[in-house]
């Protein structure tokens, strides 16, 4: 029998210091390497497929270039990449069985079936028992399927060959996972010791001698990181501020700071650094007056799109999207987001529970449920209803106390407009921007409300970082450019961490705009997983198809329903460029027309047990019709570290 794993689905909460920390320097395992940084405030590990964050380096040996093993330049080449730390020594001696399986493994690695790809792994250490990498990139995929296996694989690598630092890599971030800043230290200063100029390991260890306390030590590697090419790592920097902070060192808290946002500007915490870098303009607020970062607030290339009724990629990752507890298995109307939020507590930041694969935040401090849901009579939306109208039961009894009811909007919004630019829509892509500029004129309401404009293709881009001006917003939606492939997923959860890490003093609405057709072929990251990124940060997804069809018939459908109505939001199939327009139209009704209610549920227990939600809602003696979900999962409670 399989055993689960203990290790939390969201890999590091934030630390101490500076409270501006990354959740862990934006790396996944993989192959024995880190992952290319994606910009985001979290470390990938286990369920989270942190070893599809990067391309798998394919082992140069085949069965043709076997048989000249005595070439000087293939020997000079060999050692090279032993000596570069790609793969181990042992590892050129694996027979041909043993590496055609890896490269089997590998390929259904980057698709996201790391199932069925250990039952390769296992053949091809079976092959060759003294596969290093084979053995690692083992261990990566039982951590995607939360297998405690995980952990066995990597220590048999690092004992089978002592000289290998990804085998060390693979052990210290597992560590780091489960916060055990000493041991992952301990292995991190191996792996550095084995491959001194690695900046991915070396941050890496930055993150663990901060999270241990070494702050200077800290400071000392973010140096070394430094004076390495680092690109895709500023996080680093940041780390290496909250380690001035613990000093009190605030000139160089400005300084990491400062780096941080020259190499990264538009990176998910960059506004919270200015924040910080304000506050420290004026030295006399103090460094107990800094910002702790992003806060659990909510109120919370063809002629012509093309979508494919039957795609198998897309088929896989909607069928791997398990069903809510206790809801339709495709709801027609936005559902509800259930999340802790407490303006009360801002010093505390959000834990993410260890639970099944939809954990919920909730408040650390104060154990508190903000929901958002809708109303309609008749299919029109109901928009001016008091507390008096409402009856909610959290599993099965009334609050212990409700502590807001507010319209959302009258809440400030953060918005977030993410357009696929890909190859697939360049012949409406023209008329579309245009319909987003017109969108984005419309749905924001004075100073409060702020958004952002990214585009995706293959790689993610932000055209225009937060701010609360139509014609700046407009302006980004202008630089945008066509072609490319599809990493839908990937941006999606770039743009819910941006949304999630937005420094907020008070409840906010987290919002989420995609167009796009909803095909996905280059993304990292797997809808499941872009699903829980979405719930666990209290952000909404509201999806605008780009392709022809008026409902959702194909699997890239099926991806643009279950992204929106999982996240509480809807779909919208325009179908055609008019009715693009008006779509949208509707959509700032919709975004505007949900309620928030937060409340402190009565017998609330952290066991991270499914909670049931029922609301029912009554206006002038008839009953009205409540778009919510059907519940959310407890926090666990987690020791304090």
């Amino acid at each position: 029998m399989v055993r689960k794993s203990a290790y939390p689905r969201r890999v590091l909460n934030f630390c101490k210091g500076l409270k501006l920390l990354v959740c862990a320097v934006a790396f996944g395992l993989a192959g024995g390497t880190l992952a290319r940084a994606q910009g985001l405030p979290f470390m990938n590990a286990g369920p989270d497929s942190a070893f599809a964050q990067i391309d798998f380096a394919q082992l140069y040996l085949d069965t043709t270039n076997r048989q000249q093993k005595k070439n000087a330049e293939q020997q000079t080449e060999r050692q090279r990449l032993v000596d570069s730390g790609a793969i181990s020594a042992l590892d050129l001696d694996a027979p041909g069985k043993a590496i055609d399986e890896f490269n089997a493994a590998s390929t259904l690695l980057k698709a996201q079936k790391s199932k069925e790809a250990i039952r390769h792994l296992q053949k091809a250490i079976a092959a060759y028992p003294k596969f290093v990498t084979a053995h690692n990139t083992l261990g990566l995929a039982y951590l995607d399927q939360e297998d405690a296996r995980a952990k066995d694989e990597f220590v048999t690598a690092a004992k089978l060959d002592e000289k290998f630092p990804g085998s060390f890599l693979n052990l210290g971030l597992l560590a780091l996972s489960v916060k055990d800043f000493q041991t992952a230290q301990s292995n991190l200063e191996k792996a550095a010791s084995l491959n001194s100029k690695d900046p991915k390991i070396l941050s890496a260890l930055a993150f663990a001698e901060n999270g241990d306390h070494q702050y200077q030590q800290t400071l000392e590697t973010t140096s070394r990181v430094h004076a390495l090419d680092h690109r895709g790592m500023a996080n680093v920097h940041y780390i290496a501020a909250a380690a001035a902070l613990s000093l009190n060192d605030l000139d160089k808290v400005q300084t990491q700071l400062n780096l941080f946002l020259a190499e990264d500007p538009t990176n998910p915490l960059a506004p919270v650094a200015r924040k910080n870098l304000d506050a420290l303009a004026n030295r006399n607020l103090g460094a107990s007056q800094m910002t702790d970062g992003p806060q659990a607030n909510t109120a919370s290339g063809s002629a012509r799109p093309q979508t494919f009724a039957k795609n198998e990629r897309l088929a896989e990752q909607v069928n791997a999207v398990e069903p809510e507890p206790g809801a339709a298995s495709t709801p027609a109307q936005p559902t509800a987001i259930a999340e802790g939020a407490s303006p009360s507590a801002p010093g505390t930041l959000p834990e993410v529970a260890r639970t099944p694969s939809r954990a919920w935040t909730i408040r650390k401090v104060v154990d508190e449920t903000a929901l958002f849901f809708a109303v309609s009579s008749h299919g029109h939306m109901v928009s001016d209803l008091d507390l008096s109208n409402i009856q909610i039961h959290d599993n099965n009894k009334p609050p212990e106390k409700v502590l807001q009811f507010v319209p959302q909007s009258k809440l400030p919004l953060r918005l977030g407009l993410l357009i696929d630019t890909s190859g697939s829509v360049q012949s409406r892509f023209s008329f579309e921007k245009h319909a987003a500029t017109k969108f984005l004129e419309k749905v924001l309401n004075g100073t409060s409300d702020l958004g952002f404009v990214a585009g995706f293709s293959g790689d993610t881009t932000i055209t225009q970082d937060f701010t609360a001006e139509p014609a700046a917003l407009g302006n980004g939606v202008e630089t945008l450019t066509n072609g490319g492939g599809t990493a839908l997923f990937d941006a999606v959860s770039l743009a819910s961490w941006k949304l999630a890490a937005y420094p907020e003093q008070e409840r906010v609405a987290k919002v989420l705009v995609v167009l796009s057709d909803g095909e996905d072929n280059s993304s990292h990251r797997s809808l499941k997983q872009v699903i829980e990124d979405a719930e666990t940060k209290g952000v909404t997804i509201y999806t605008v198809s780009t392709s022809e069809n008026t409902d959702a018939k194909t699997d890239a459908d099926r991806v643009l329903k279950l992204l929106a109505e999982r996240s509480g939001g809807e779909s919208l199939f325009p179908g055609d460029l008019i009715a693009l327009n008006k779509s949208l139209e509707r959509l700032r009704d919709l975004i505007r027309s949900r309620y928030l209610i937060a409340y402190k549920a009565a017998g609330f227990e952290p066991n991270g047990k499914y909670r049931t939600i029922h609301i029912d809602a009554e206006k002038d003696g008839k009953h009205l019709q409540v778009h919510a979900r059907k519940g959310y999962y407890a926090r666990v409670e987690t020791p304090n570290n």
